[in-house]
């Protein structure tokens, strides 16, 4: 079991305020890639696994902004670590259908 949920939100700065949903569609494919579970929801991405996994995909995502053209990245992180595991479902199933 997952001992981390990370959520995420990344905000790439242009340097001619370009639209940035095509780079946040390329941190989501970051993300996708990696093969951790996640939820991508209106305001922020959550992944589910290992704290050092995910902290390196954080990274990845960053690094990705910057070689697509952004000036620099503002990341918005909640990190829910628990040891003994934690899974988003756990969080969420009383509010599931």
């Amino acid at each position: 079991m997952a001992n981390s949920l990370i959520s995420v939100q990344i905000i790439p700065k242009t340097e001619k305020y370009e639209d940035v949903i095509p780079f946040v569609d390329a941190a989501i494919a970051v993300i996708d890639a990696s093969g951790v579970k996640y939820e991508v929801h209106p305001l922020e991405t959550t992944m589910e696994g290992e704290l050092s996994t995910l902290l390196q995909i954080l990274e990845e995502m960053n690094s990705k902004m910057i070689e697509l053209g952004a000036i620099n990245v503002i990341t918005q992180v909640k990190i829910l670590y628990q040891p003994t595991g934690i899974t988003m479902g756990t969080l969420t199933e009383k509010y599931r259908p």
